[in-house]
């Protein structure tokens, strides 16, 4: 199929959809993603319909991908720059494109472990944690949930695939059937968290068959298992009850506060990363930056300088 040079813009973004899912199998939020950063570089450059995409120029590219780190961070820009180049081989395929329009996007400095981890303040965890209270329908499912993040440092999807025959009362024990090393993992359950699921379960929980932990309270799915979005969305929440200003509004700040907690403790960097679920130990050496007094150690001293 040839796109033709000049056409509405929603006919271009629908065949390069198209030609992405026939090419390379990408998921509908992917391609939603990529189609709106295409969109949005088309209507930037060329205006309203109809559109001709011959008259794209490498300077179009370039003032686009520079105006977007304000609002992307780092490791967002460079999908930002994936995305525009899935794009662009499109329209080279369909011969309306050439390899300037590539060649144009800006490279984007982003280097693995350059940050700090993003976590709590003890103070913070301890504002969120004394936060719950009242009457709303949710209130001790939400606050069993934000103990078994803020205590196991699990994953919202691993919260949200919590089943009931997964904790064990009498060895005191949580039992996860999946993580992303593809295998399980059986972890000690913390008191406080299991206190908090105890009594969700025997004061609030709706009667169900549903064999997951947490499950909804209200609407038609009453009963029905909840999501990782419900989980991230129960963080988000606790956090703005709590007036705490986090680093990040979804679960993995707890994930990255327990682990940020372990390594203060001086629990080594391969146990907090078998703990955690992490496939790779390089995924966990950036809890080294917050072991100061290791760090210390080997620091080279600084040699005085006399006037």
């Amino acid at each position: 199929m040839i796109v033709p040079d000049t056409r509405s813009l929603d006919a271009l973004i629908e065949a390069f959809e198209q030609h992405q899912r026939r090419t390379r199998g990408l998921r509908d939020q992917t391609l939603h993603y990529y189609s709106r950063l295409a969109r949005g570089l088309i209507r930037e450059a060329l205006g309203d319909d109809p559109i001709d995409v011959r008259h794209l120029a490498p300077s179009d590219v370039i003032r686009f991908v520079g105006g977007t780190p304000s609002r992307f961070s780092p490791r967002t820009m460079k999908t930002v720059g994936t995305a525009l180049r899935s794009f662009f081989r499109f329209l080279r395929t369909e011969g309306i494109g050439d390899e300037r329009l590539e060649t144009a996007i800006p490279a984007v400095a982003h280097w693995r472990l350059s940050a700090l981890p993003r976590c709590l303040s003890d103070e913070q965890l301890a504002r969120v944690l004394a936060s719950f209270g009242g009457s709303t329908p949710c209130v001790l499912r939400d606050q069993a949930i934000v103990f078994c993040l803020a205590t196991l440092g699990l994953r919202p999807g691993e919260v949200a695939e919590l089943r009931l025959e997964d904790l064990d009362w009498r060895q005191g024990t949580v039992h996860l059937r999946t993580r992303k090393t593809r295998r399980g993992a059986v972890l000690p359950l913390p008191r406080d968290a299991g206190r908090a699921i105890v009594t969700y379960l025997r004061r609030e929980r709706p009667r169900t068959g549903e064999r997951r932990v947490f499950v909804q309270h209200r609407g038609h799915r009453r009963g029905a298992p909840i999501s990782r979005q419900v989980v991230s969305g129960v963080v988000a929440q606790a956090l703005r009850r709590a007036g705490v200003e986090a680093p990040l509004t979804g679960a993995y700040v707890f994930r990255h506060s327990v682990a940020s907690r372990m390594v203060r403790r001086g629990i080594s960097l391969k146990e907090v990363g078998d703990f955690l679920g992490h496939r790779s130990l390089d995924t966990t050496t950036i809890y080294a930056k917050l072991d100061v007094p290791s760090l210390l150690e080997v620091a080279l001293p600084w040699p005085e300088v006399t006037p």
